[in-house]
This record gives structure tokens, sequence and C-alpha cells, in this order.
């Protein structure tokens, strides 16, 4: 072993060849996550033949901004291939926006962690959230959050504070997890680890009574647009993503 006394090599080659060893070790594994996140923030051919494109390069935040600002805030990184909440910031959004669409990412927490995606979410000087119109998919840790004591309709894979999810089974923090938004006009489905947990219909006549009996009732345009942007929540823990992608959808092509 190099650690090993050996009487053939002085104490300053010893000590080189350590140096060199932990610097090789470090190398790889700088290479290896390198590899990885190559491997996960990438399009399968089948993917592009489809009409998939990323959201995220796994490199840097392009195609992304702050809530009603023009830069990507600095508390938003990209952390070993995933686009990461590293510090307080505000809620990120894509440039562009979106009505119908298939969304495919991957989250992962940190323990008793909190955060969503939004869509179809505006900007204006009277909105003061992007859930002030956009519907919520749930991120959170289940069991160290205690936005889990609230309701069913707070845990991991719901649409928050309105449909509980079912049969939903997130990974152990620390874990990806996969998600799928499906938004098709007015149906909308959340998927979370190959299962699909929450179905609805937007702006129907059980949406609205959903909506009424919520906190969302003071905020009138909630839930109510055709398209908007895609949000990623600063709830002020880490969350990161990773091989964020989608396509876009003509009504009623489900």
């Amino acid at each position: 072993m190099i650690d090993s006394f050996d009487p053939g090599v002085v104490p300053e080659e010893g000590l080189m060849r350590r140096m060199f060893f932990r610097v090789l070790v470090a190398a790889t594994a700088a290479a290896t996550l390198a590899a990885a996140a190559a491997e996960q923030n990438r399009l399968t051919a089948a993917e592009q033949k489809d009409g998939w494109k990323l959201l995220f390069d796994g490199k840097t935040t392009a195609g992304w901004r702050g809530w009603k600002q023009n830069t990507v805030p600095d508390g938003w990184k990209v952390v070993d291939g995933a686009l990461t909440r590293v510090g307080k910031a505000v809620d990120l959004i894509t440039v562009d926006q979106y009505g119908s669409f298939d969304l495919k990412f991957d989250w992962r927490l940190a323990q008793n962690g909190n955060s969503g995606v939004f869509f179809h979410v505006a900007e204006a000087p009277d909105l003061q959230n992007t859930f002030s119109t956009g519907p919520e998919y749930q991120l959170l840790d289940n069991d160290g959050h205690p936005d889990a004591k609230n309701g069913p309709d707070r845990l991991a894979g719901g649409n928050y504070a309105l449909h509980a999810p079912v049969n939903a089974v997130p990974k152990p923090i620390g874990e990806w997890n996969q998600s799928r938004i499906l938004v098709d006009g007015p149906h909308v489905e959340h998927w979370l680890n190959g299962v699909k947990v929450v179905e609805y219909e937007l702006w129907s006549a059980d949406w609205k009574d959903r909506v009424s009996k919520s906190k969302f009732n003071a905020m009138p345009r909630y839930g109510l647009e055709k398209t908007g942007h895609i949000a990623l929540q600063d709830h002020g823990n880490e969350v990161a993503f990773r091989s964020v992608r989608i396509r876009v959808l003509d009504q009623s092509s489900r």
C-alpha cells in the first residue's frame, strides 16, 4: 500500500505518491460525474424524432431567467450536471411559454425540503408570485417537512392544495425521482416514478369548486391561463433538477 512504510522510499517520495494518488482519485471522480451528467441531460434518437427538446443542457442556465427578472439569479447554479437552488433567489422560469405540452424531469430534494414545478405562469405588476396563476406539481420531503401534516394534497406529486396524489411513492431523500406533467388543453396528469398519481380537468366545474374552497380563491387569475412559463420554485431549500425535457402538443393529441 502507498501509505505503508517502505524502507526503499524516502519520506518525500512517499508523500508525492500519496498526493498523486489523491489527485488521480479526484480527477477520476470528476470525470465520472461529468460523464453521468452528459448521459442524463441528453435526448435519445427516438425522443428527438418524436419532437422532444431539452430545457436544460446540463452545463448552463440558457433558456431560463428569474421570475420578473432578465437574468438567472445567483441562487441558482449548475452543480454536477443539475440545475440547483443553492442560495436565496427567486423562482426560475423558462424564457419561452407553453400551452399544451408533455414535460419530463428528474428532481432531488435535500432533507426536509420543499419545492414545486408550476405551469401556465404569467407575469404582471399585480401578480405577486408564480403561483398567482400557475398550478403546482408539489415536490416535498413527505417525512421531514411540516407541510405534509397539512393534508394529503400537500404530498409529493400532488396538485398542491387541490388534488392529493394516489399511489405515489417518492424515492428516499437524496435519490432522484422521475416526474412528468402532461397538459393537453384542460386535461392535466401528474406522474411520479412511472405511476400516474393525479388527473384533473382545468376550468371544469370540479376545478372551480376546488379553487373556490382553497387559498387560491383570493387569486383571480389562478389556473385560468391557457399558456405561460414553466417555473421551478425557490422555497428556501436545496432542490436539483436534471433531464428536463419537453414536447409541445397540439390540443386533443392524447
